[in-house]
């Protein structure tokens, strides 16, 4: 390892030593001392691994660590946009976390090494680190879904995900293992210039099938999506704030890396079956968000419709498809992690308040917090200046300008029909409440520095990709130009699926 190497890895380097950093402390406090600061000193981390992140932009495109990872202007925008939502996470932690709950120290270690997984998941071009990096991940996340040891929920929210997350991760593996059998190698950039001139073509669709099924396990995209309703009604909402955003955007990363840079000619088997998941995650996510009364529930529902919604991405050529779907996970991360914080505030750490009825006055029991909810709610719907409208306007585009009208049309009306529910959620927080002394037994908890500047960073990101997107969608078009496809493989337009005769 030299240097060099080490600059290219050094967002992941950072947040490593910030979470060595939080355990050595923690193990090194008197037990009756507060753990509270050692979520400032998580958060200082992630900021300096975000801010090394922006750094790197400095360095020239390259692999490092014998072509195993990667620096380009793709794996920095996902780069610094998990960084953003780590910390926001973070400070949403500080604030609602009790200053009696258990293992703090932990909680935020856990979280730093989680973003270790989510950030070395995107620059990852070797496939044993793709699945490295994505143990780490999931290993974090697992845990931190159980956190609320207490509650009956929240183990079963973490053996639910460890159970149905590591029979994912093994059709990954599976996939891993038969793509290296058909091609010899598991560099990603070595794999793209061999699938063409290989002859075993159903060993590499297979390995495709199989890659496909670990990935959109970690989307949360249906069929794969029976895990998400239960594990975001059991763990807490500020773990539910960076499940639902960070380990996702980590997995479209790799889902666009594999499928545009590695199997760019298998466009005509991958692109139906996305069509079919996007589809079929947009409904399935809608019609059974339109049932909840619980309000986690709901919005379980509602990011396995996202799901769908950016799937829709996939169908646009080349970079227009990939900038979309990377536009759309920055604007979703934003709007989601947002509405999580105002759930949080609203309802505890204990979820006193699950209910959609128990938000009914939110607005006259406290203007900000109700406002701020409908805000998120409007932008999560995709009404015009919020990042969820762009967010989806160029995502359908994308779908459109590669042909598949029916699935942006699809999209359209799903989106009418997602906002039945959230609307639901928006029209109970202006009612008045049926019981008047909620606000007596209930009390809606002070705002603090710490989650202030969470929901500060949120409401201005959304209206940011919502009013001025322009800077979001250049950095999103860079990042996907930086994608490589083989110089032997034909643009993807023109791409046929057909084993074709080689000299």
């Amino acid at each position: 390892m030299n240097a060099q190497d080490s600059l290219r890895i050094l967002p992941e380097i950072i947040l490593t030593i910030t979470g060595v950093l939080v355990m050595l402390i923690d193990a090194s406090l008197p037990p009756n001392w507060l753990r509270r600061p050692l979520g400032w000193v998580a958060a200082l981390g992630t900021t300096a691994a975000l801010w090394s992140s922006l750094w790197q932009l400095n360095l020239p495109a390259g692999t490092a660590f014998y072509g195993t990872v990667e620096t380009s202007p793709f794996t920095i925008f996902f780069h610094v946009l998990i960084c953003g939502i780590v910390l926001v996470a973070l400070l949403l932690s500080l604030d609602t976390l009790p200053e009696d709950s258990h293992h703090q120290g932990e909680y935020y270690a856990l979280i730093a090494f989680g973003a270790v997984g989510m950030c070395l998941l995107t620059s990852a071009v070797e496939l044993l680190v793709v699945f490295i990096a994505l143990e780490i991940s999931s290993i974090s996340t697992y845990i931190l879904a159980g956190y609320r040891k207490h509650t009956g929920q929240g183990p079963e929210a973490a053996i639910k995900y460890f159970l149905l997350g590591s029979f994912a991760t093994g059709f990954l593996l599976y996939g891993i293992a038969l793509i290296f059998g058909a091609t010899g190698t598991t560099q990603i950039y070595e794999i793209a210039t061999r699938v063409p001139e290989n002859s075993n073509h159903t060993l590499i669709v297979a390995a495709l099938a199989l890659m496909l099924v670990g990935i959109l396990f970690k989307v949360s995209a249906a069929p794969f999506h029976v895990w998400t309703p239960d594990v975001y009604e059991g763990a807490p909402s500020p773990v539910v704030a960076l499940m639902s955003t960070g380990p996702k955007a980590a997995a479209f990363a790799l889902l666009l890396r594999v499928l545009y840079e590695m199997l760019p000619t298998l466009r005509q088997v991958w692109e139906p079956l996305l069509w079919g998941v996007a589809v079929l995650s947009m409904t399935v996510g809608n019609l059974a968000a339109l049932r909840q009364e619980n309000v986690k529930r709901m919005l379980a529902y509602s990011s396995i419709a996202h799901a769908g919604y950016l799937l829709a991405a996939f169908a646009g050529f080349g970079p227009s498809g990939i900038s979309a779907a990377s536009f759309y996970t920055a604007a979703y991360a934003a709007m989601n992690v947002g509405v999580f914080a105002v759930v949080t505030l609203t309802s505890g750490y204990d979820d006193r308040m699950p209910l959609i009825r128990d938000f009914r006055g939110l607005i006259y029991r406290s203007p900000l917090l109700g406002s701020l909810l409908i805000f998120f709610l409007i932008s999560l719907i995709g009404i015009p200046f919020t990042g969820g409208f762009f967010g989806k306007f160029y995502s359908f585009s994308a779908a459109v300008g590669g042909g598949a009208v029916a699935l942006a049309i699809i999209g359209l009306l799903n989106s009418g029909l997602a906002s039945a529910y959230y609307l639901r959620l928006a029209f109970a927080a202006t009612q008045r409440a049926d019981d008047e002394n909620a606000s007596t037994r209930f009390p809606l908890p002070q705002i603090g520095v710490a989650v202030g500047a969470a929901l500060l960073f949120t409401v201005g990101t959304t209206l940011w990709l919502g009013i001025v997107p322009g800077q979001a969608l250049h950095a999103a078009e860079t990042a996907a130009h930086t994608l490589r496809v083989p110089q032997n493989v034909t643009p993807t337009p023109e791409i046929s699926l057909q084993p074709q005769a080689h000299p």
